[in-house]
C-alpha cells in the first residue's frame, strides 16, 4: 500500500467492509486525545497537519483508484472528527460527543454549502472541503449547546 493510501484509509480504517467514514470518524480518536493532553496549539497544529497532509494524501489515492472521491478515503472524516471535537471541547466531553454525532449527520446528508464544496476541484479539496465545513458546523453547534 501507498503511504498515500495508508494515511487516507487512516492506517486501514477505510478497508471496512461497512460504514468506513463511521470506522474513520473513530480512528480519530485516539489522536484527538492525544492532541488533546498536548494543549490547544498542538491540537489545533495537528488538526491542521491532518488536514493538509489528508488533502494530498486524498488526491493521490483519487488519481491512483481512479475515482473521484474513493469510500476508501476516511482521512476526511478524520480531519472533520478532530475539527468538530476542537471547537466542542470547551462544553466537555458530551459537547464532544454531540459534535461527533452532528458530524456524522452533517456529513452523511451533505446540506447546502457542505454538499457543493464537495465537487471543488482538485479532487483532494473537493473530498476533504465538506468534511472540514461538517467539522466547523458541528463543533459550533455542540459547543453553543453545551451548558
Amino acid at each position: 500500500m501507498s503511504p498515500a493510501r495508508l494515511v487516507s484509509t487512516w492506517f486501514g480504517c477505510g478497508l471496512a467492509p461497512k460504514a468506513p467514514g463511521t470506522v474513520g470518524t473513530v480512528g480519530a480518536l485516539p489522536l484527538a486525545y492525544a492532541l488533546h493532553a498536548l494543549g490547544p496549539v498542538a491540537y489545533w497544529a495537528g488538526t491542521a497537519l491532518v488536514t493538509i497532509g489528508g488533502t494530498w494524501a486524498a488526491q493521490r489515492s483519487a488519481e491512483e483508484l481512479g475515482e473521484k472521491d474513493p469510500q476508501t478515503v476516511v482521512v476526511d472524516e478524520v480531519a472533520g472528527s478532530l475539527i468538530a471535537i476542537g471547537f466542542a471541547a470547551s462544553g466537555g466531553m458530551w459537547a464532544c460527543l454531540f459534535s461527533l454525532v452532528l458530524f456524522r449527520l452533517l456529513d452523511i446528508k451533505k446540506p447546502g454549502l457542505i454538499d457543493a464544496v464537495q465537487y471543488l476541484r482538485p479532487a483532494g479539496v473537493g473530498i476533504m472541503a465538506d468534511d472540514v465545513l461538517a467539522g466547523i458546523a458541528a463543533g459550533l453547534v455542540a459547543r453553543l449547546a453545551a451548558p
